[in-house]
């Protein structure tokens, strides 16, 4: 398995994944995750753009090289901080996916493990991400990896 840092040319074999993201995440929260049609397609043109930002982590795994098979994404950000914080600015993992044959093989955990270092590389002093409230396995996983829940956020729909 080969982790490599994603390439423009990499995102339409990267918006499959951001569709299904999208999908499970509605399916787990429609208030909350309630897209406009076509998530994967808006976000084509963001992703290209931080595939060249050298402020952003875009990463991709590949099963065979050859083959060039993308099985897995993850895209982080550096955002900024409101100007009441000590902090300026942090990292941000936007979207992790691992398509699911190839779970549970460490390859999240690499692509987590290979973010914080760049944004160490970078100065960034602070990584931050959301996991949906039904997403128990991202808890483990990022928990395994030395985040801790820091915020729970709350929603209320209002008529």
């Amino acid at each position: 398995m080969l982790i490599r840092p994603a390439t423009p040319a990499d995102v339409p074999a990267v918006l499959p994944m951001v569709a299904a993201v999208c999908a499970l995440h509605e399916s787990w929260d429609a208030a909350k995750y309630g897209f406009l049609p076509n998530p994967a397609q808006r976000y084509e043109r963001w992703l290209i753009a931080q595939a060249t930002n050298d402020r952003s982590v875009f990463l991709v795994a590949e099963d065979d090289v050859e083959l060039g098979g993308l099985v897995a994404f993850l895209i982080a950000t550096i955002e900024r901080e409101i100007p009441i914080y000590r902090l300026k600015e942090f990292g941000f993992i936007q979207d992790l996916w691992v398509e699911p044959e190839y779970r549970h093989a460490g390859i999240a955990r690499q692509m987590v493990r290979l973010t914080v270092e760049r944004f160490k590389q970078m100065g960034v002093k602070q990584i931050r991400l959301d996991t949906a409230a039904a997403n128990d396995a991202a808890r483990r996983l990022f928990s395994a990896c030395g985040f801790r829940p820091s915020t729970i956020e709350m929603l209320i729909e209002l008529s």
